[in-house]
């Protein structure tokens, strides 16, 4: 009997799908397939709680969390996911480490297991660029960014596949992060003019802004009594913790402010400021009903990120999908899986003398 093989995609193998597929081809295919995903979406077929885990405060404080969703009577993906600021300081390592796994529902077994870290960049750039393509102006072709880390690439890569984006006005707090960018994010290949700037003119000039930070628990917001343009979209991705914010309830009152997941924004996101009658239509109704949403691209709107494992479940898949067809990966018999499944020692038989 062939034992059950569990399909592992390492970082090597999850960087040669991207190149052999084309970053392009990556972003645009994870937009269509989650904006397709997200308008067929029925709370009864698919079973997305709130993530939960380990919060600790030591030299390197952080948090590890586990995502799950059940795609009822097919799979459960669970993202275990650390997040540690201190990362790219103490150790050179990235700020958010993470691993995605898929299970079959009818037996349990670990169908994959892949890298999660660029994974969980692609899929939070490909959210905030289908609701930028709802909420924000058609013709928006200033994007801000506050923080220039790691996402602030991935959603600068993905904002610019749904807007003609020409000007990138970027701010970070680490000079070496604002000096690293250009060459960060040259191999996109976008044709915009990029530009050091302050908050200040981040927030009144923009029409779009990302905003991507590590800012300390109770330590927000990131700016405060800035007008922005009357129609400025953002897309809130670092405030993913309870007292961890980046924008002021100012400019959250004045604004639509739409959760990718209600329950957990409430908790961690923007929207634990809000009180519930303030908070508006959710990436679900966005997605499902888009055309009643259109006028808002005149108002001044914010997408409150704080991650949906539904987003993991999709992109996770799509990267065994493509592994499968360009023969990658490797295929591991890692579970113990006896010959005769009530004998857990029937490996030793062969090894036994007579």
């Amino acid at each position: 009997m062939e034992k059950a093989k569990t399909l592992v995609l390492s970082s090597n193998c999850v960087n040669q799908i991207v190149q052999t597929f084309g970053l392009n081809n990556i972003m645009d295919t994870l937009i269509d397939y989650t904006t397709a995903a997200i308008k067929k979406y029925n709370s009864d077929l698919v079973e997305v709680p709130t993530r939960f885990g380990f919060n600790y405060e030591t030299r390197n404080p952080g948090l590890i969390e586990m995502m799950p969703a059940h795609v009822k009577e097919k799979e459960v993906a669970i993202k275990v996911v650390g997040y540690h600021p201190k990362n790219p300081q103490l150790y050179n390592l990235p700020t958010i480490l993470s691993t995605i796994s898929s299970y079959c529902t009818a037996t349990g077994h670990l169908k994959g297991v892949a890298d999660g870290v660029l994974l969980t960049s692609l899929r939070t750039g490909a959210a905030s660029a289908i609701v930028t393509k709802i909420l924000a102006k058609s013709d928006s072709s200033t994007l801000g960014l506050i923080g220039c880390g790691a996402q602030a690439v991935t959603q600068l890569h993905a904002i610019s596949r749904v807007a003609p984006i020409q000007k990138v006005l970027i701010y970070d707090i680490d000079t070496n992060t604002i000096d690293s960018f250009v060459e960060r994010s040259a191999m996109l290949g976008i044709e915009v003019v990029i530009i050091r700037s302050s908050i200040q003119e981040i927030i009144s000039t923009s029409d779009i802004v990302c905003t991507a930070t590590s800012i300390d628990i109770n330590e927000g917001p990131l700016f405060d009594n800035i007008k922005p343009l009357p129609h400025l979209h953002i897309n809130a991705v670092g405030s993913d913790f309870p007292g961890k914010t980046e924008l002021p309830l100012s400019l959250l009152k004045n604004s639509i402010v739409c959760p990718d997941f209600l329950e957990q924004a409430k908790k961690e996101g923007e929207c634990q400021q809000l009180e519930d009658s303030e908070i508006g239509p959710d990436i679900i109704s966005l997605v499902k009903n888009s055309n009643n949403y259109i006028g808002n691209q005149l108002k001044t709107t914010v997408f409150d990120s704080t991650g949906w494992a539904l987003e993991d479940q999709i992109v996770v898949n799509l990267f065994f999908e493509l592994a499968k067809k360009y023969n990658l990966g490797e295929e591991i018999a890692l579970e113990n899986i006896s010959e005769d499944a009530k004998s857990p020692y029937n490996f030793m038989l062969n090894s036994i003398s007579i």
